[in-house]
Parts: structure tokens; sequence; C-alpha cells
């Protein structure tokens, strides 16, 4: 199998960032673990050095200042040995055997590729967001108005890995060739929508996503203690970012430009 680097871009994650990288750290298909410190307390950073101190197969990046999570998976990335790059949330606890399903699933696959897998929660339910629809301003307004017509976890799962327009950033698999031809994440998304654009250019530069349903990692999820509206306004900014990005034509532009208030104002007061 093709060496593999998992990537763990972390800030302020709190204990469950402990159990994501015992995991990482315990499983035979994981070469080495990049952790990409974005900020941390002290004591955590402490830890994390410690941790990588006893474990020659981890690398920790630390002393950038909080980046975003995009460019933290870039650095990540450029510093990892493997040929594949298993990008995985710091709150999030990798299922033995997933990598391996996921790099079946990669084979013989061209350049660019991504493939997300399930995730779920501590109920095994799964979550909003590994399977999702192209996301359109329509969807998005629609679904902020509880008329959820973009994610797909209440549809039912398939069989076998199939393509799917959008997967989720917490947890894929690709190729530092895939990266490097899609010149990686978007830097300019601090928080959230940088998985939906980096899904979009793999499709328009030809390439595949696809969701594997055997790929699995438990999402504890909300586990950061940055503040909630300081999240949702960097939410509300990669939106406005990624729909004017690709609007089509000033029609949609303007559409944009009448939603996007609206949106970060609903956002800004759910703190979600």
């Amino acid at each position: 199998m093709t060496k593999v680097s998992a990537i763990i871009v972390t800030y302020h994650t709190g204990q469950r960032l402990k159990e994501c990288l015992y995991a990482l750290s315990a499983d035979p298909d994981i070469n080495e673990t990049v952790i990409v410190d974005n900020g941390n307390p002290v004591d955590m950073q402490n830890w994390l050095a410690a941790f990588c101190a006893h474990r020659p197969k981890s690398k920790l990046l630390t002393g950038h200042g909080n980046v975003g999570f995009g460019a933290g998976v870039n650095r990540g990335a450029d510093a990892a040995a493997g040929d594949h790059i298993l990008v995985i949330n710091p709150d999030a606890v990798l299922r033995r055997g997933s990598v391996a399903s996921l790099q079946k699933t990669a084979q013989d696959r061209a350049d660019p590729w991504i493939i997300g897998g399930k995730i779920f929660d501590l109920f095994g339910v799964e979550t909003r967001g590994p399977r999702r629809r192209e996301l359109t301003l329509w969807r998005a307004v629609t679904s902020m108005l509880g008329w959820n017509t973009w994610t797909l976890e209440k549809t039912t799962p398939p069989a076998q890995a199939i393509e799917m327009p959008v997967i989720s950033g917490a947890f894929f698999l690709t190729s530092k060739a895939s990266m490097a031809r899609l010149n990686g994440f978007d830097e300019a998304y601090f928080l959230h929508a940088e998985d939906v654009d980096l899904c979009r250019r793999c499709r328009e530069a030809g390439g595949t996503v696809w969701y594997d349903p055997a790929a699995s990692a438990l999402h504890y999820g909300s586990t950061s203690d940055a503040p909630s509206r300081e999240v949702a306004a960097h939410k509300a900014d990669s939106l406005a970012r990624y729909f004017r990005k690709f609007a089509a034509g000033p029609f949609e532009t303007l559409a944009v430009s009448i939603a996007m208030p609206v949106m970060r104002l609903a956002l800004w007061v759910s703190g979600r």
C-alpha cells in the first residue's frame, strides 16, 4: 500500500485531540502523523511536544499562529512524507481499517481525486455533511431556514463507494499529487467552505470526488473553546467568498450581495 501521512490541524481543540492522536498512532495503516498546531494552550503545547518526542513517525509544526484550517492543511501536506494524505479533524477518532478501504477506493484513479468517508456521532448516527450535493445559493438559504436541500445524511446511505459532489473536510483521503495539482486548499477561506471549494475545483479539473461508506470516523464535534459567534463570522465570510468566486454572471453576483447580509445576520444570531 502507498504510504499515508495523517494531517491534523488543531486550535484550542481540548482533550479530544489526545484521543484522536492515540488512535492514529496505533493504526497500522498510518505511516506518519503531522500535527499542525495553529494555537493551543501551553499545557497542550507541552503535551504535543512530548507526544512527538516519543514517536519518531510524528511531526509537530508550530509557532506559525492561527493561519486557518485550509492553510494549516497545506502546511501539513508540504511537510508530509507519504504519497497519500489523510485529513482528519482533531476531535475525530479514526475507525481501524478505514484507511485501507479508502486506499482501495482510490486504486487506479487518475489525479486529482478526493475520497471522504462516513462521519458518525456518539450514537453511531451519520452526522451532517459527509455526503452533500453541490452547494448553491438556493440550497444555502433554504437549509439555513430549516429546509435542508443540501446535505444527504437523511437519505438512504449507499452500500458501496459512489461519486459524490461534495464530501466533508473533517475526514478524507487524497494524494499529494492531487493536492499539488489543485494548489491545495484556497487559503483565502479561514474556516468553513474550503472543503466545498476544493471538491468543486477537483471536479472542474477533470478529477473525481467519492464517498466510501466502509471508511468512518467518530466525530465528537464542538470541542474547541473558540467563541461560537467568532466561528459563525468566519463561516459567513467563507460562504460569501465561495458564492462570489463561483458566481455565474452579474445576476448571480447581485443575488449573493442581497442574500449574504441576511445569512450573516442569521449565522450571528444563531451562533452556529
